[in-house]
């Protein structure tokens, strides 16, 4: 379909043209309409509203809502007040139009000071010309200043019953406590982004136009909880795409990265790939991505895979198969330190980025801070340095695989599968790493020559890549094979088991045993490496 003629008088932008006329039309503020419909039907209304949000969830336009409520007529103009007004009757679409005599909206920004106030709230004596009630709305209300603000509080102590009042401010803390103790708060909250997306797929098909879920889906997370500005976005990628709203087109608008890249990005980060780092970053900058949406696209990231570790079915839920994918694998491979790392790391960049001259090298320099701080060992790992110890994992499988042996011995050759895993960990194959203690079983071992069974997670083509890897690093050809039989339990499997018995142990310790049966629910949920010469010894 051809764009819509945005300078045709005729055409109105899509904010305005879909503006909800209900509360049933409000989007995601089901809180606020359950209040003010049981406040209706109760007859409990209050003299004065007070609506807070971020910008474009709706305050103006719940404020026009109420106005209409409190002096809807009816189609057949005998109704009283009510949560559903007509839409047709003279003060509905007075109201909508913006010419109710009785209805003045205020831009408090404009009409700060002390005598507009008075000459405000002088009017406000009389009774209203055709409505019900006079209604005041006044918008971002906390610039008022304190001598008007002091003038409000009167009226609000003391208001006509046939007035009322109703707030809207984005900067609540700005609003003096006697105000607010005399107001009934509504907190508008951000819509979202799976609700955003869905409401602006039915506006685009209203518009007959045809829009992607990926491109929805960016719209709605630029559009930060405000609808007004997603329906702006969306406006404009409908006019761009001429009908058609593609993820590419409005990555593009909106000076995007691509989610692809973002994740390839950060996998390189943090393997320590700083060459291919910077690469991809300088393609990204060559096709128009600010440095600065990049570093704030791998914080989102970074505050993503967190939430998968700690919270995995609520962060992956809503994120598309891609990113799921991707994300589970980078999740298992990344712990907790690292990430908290990285956060702050990446918090830090986008602070230099920002007031850097040379944008570009600022995201440079922030991406190699974090390529080499991914290398750096964990507080615990550092400590167990510290203590005569290696920060290698810690002390794995007995029984069917080897003890552990690192390539340090005087070898790259690694002697066990034990070994084979700390070379993959020391090369910073994190992923290929957290395939082979999850979800891999060992059949067996000799050196230049691996037997393994995958597990369902285990990408089928590891075999091959994990023999080319130690082929690279040894210098010897090595056969990695995948065989049908049971094999050993996985490496994490394995550890997992030993740390219970552990534990079970431990908890047979007199002196243990006796604070457990003191404090009755008190249970052991953890044993680090350091306890275990203590509970197998059995000394105090």
């Amino acid at each position: 379909m051809a764009p819509p003629d945005q300078d045709n008088p005729q055409y109105r932008v899509l904010a305005r043209k879909y503006r909800p006329q209900t509360l049933g039309e409000l989007r995601g503020q089901d809180v606020l309409v359950r209040t003010l419909v049981h406040a209706v039907e109760t007859g409990r209304i209050a003299q004065a509203f007070l609506l807070t949000g971020v910008r474009g969830v709706g305050k103006t336009t719940t404020a026009r809502i109420l106005a209409r409520m409190l002096n809807c007529v009816g189609e057949n103009g005998s109704g009283d007040v009510t949560a559903e007004p007509c839409g047709v009757c003279e003060h509905c679409v007075a109201i909508t139009d913006d010419r109710h005599i009785d209805v003045l909206e205020v831009d408090a920004a404009s009409h700060t000071g002390i005598d507009n106030m008075r000459s405000l709230l002088d009017s406000a004596r009389y009774r209203p010309s055709i409505g019900r009630y006079k209604v005041y709305v006044m918008d971002e209300v906390h610039m008022l200043s304190g001598p008007a603000f002091n003038a409000l509080l009167k009226t609000l102590e003391e208001p006509p019953e046939h007035l009322k009042f109703v707030f809207a401010t984005t900067e609540l803390r700005k609003i003096p406590a006697t105000i607010l103790s005399r107001c009934q708060r509504f907190d508008l909250r951000r819509v979202e982004s799976e609700e955003l997306a869905r409401y602006f797929g039915d506006i685009a098909s209203r518009e007959e136009a045809s829009a992607s879920d990926e491109a929805l889906g960016l719209i709605a997370r630029a559009a930060d909880g405000s609808v007004r500005d997603g329906l702006s976005i969306l406006d404009q990628a409908i006019a761009q795409g001429r009908g058609t709203v593609t993820e590419d087109d409005v990555r593009t608008m909106l000076g995007l990265a691509d989610r692809g890249r973002t994740f390839a990005l950060f996998r390189h980060v943090m393997a320590g790939r700083i060459a291919e780092a910077l690469e991809v970053l300088a393609e990204q900058y060559r096709s128009g991505v600010d440095p600065l949406v990049v570093l704030q696209d791998l914080l989102e990231l970074t505050h993503w895979l967190t939430r998968c570790k700690v919270t995995p079915d609520a962060a992956r839920q809503a994120a598309p198969e891609f990113e799921r994918t991707q994300g589970t694998e980078m999740a298992e491979a990344l712990g907790v330190p690292h990430l908290t790392r990285a956060w702050q790391i990446l918090l830090k960049g986008i602070e230099e980025v920002r007031d850097a001259p040379d944008s570009l090298q600022a995201a440079e320099m922030t991406l190699v801070r974090l390529a080499f701080s991914a290398t750096l060992p964990t507080p615990e790992q550092a400590l167990k340095v510290l203590e005569g110890s290696t920060p290698t994992a810690p002390a794995r499988a007995s029984g069917s695989v080897a003890p552990a042996e690192t390539a340090d011995t005087g070898s790259e050759v690694p002697r066990s599968f034990e070994a084979v895993l700390d070379l993959v960990e020391r090369h910073r194959e994190a992923i290929l790493h957290s395939h082979l203690r999850n979800h891999v079983h060992l059949v067996s071992f000799a050196v230049g020559k691996i037997e393994i069974r995958l597990g369902e997670d285990a990408p089928g083509d590891l075999p091959s890549s994990l023999a080319s890897l130690l082929g690279t690093w040894t210098g010897m050809t090595w056969q990695v094979t995948s065989s049908t039989r049971d094999g050993a339990p996985t490496i994490a499997l394995t550890e997992e088991q030993e740390k219970q018995a552990l534990m079970e142990e431990t908890a047979r310790e007199p002196d243990l045993s006796r604070i457990l049966e003191t404090f009755p629910g008190a249970e052991i949920v953890d044993v680090r490496d350091g306890d275990k010469p203590h509970a197998r010894n059995g000394n105090p």
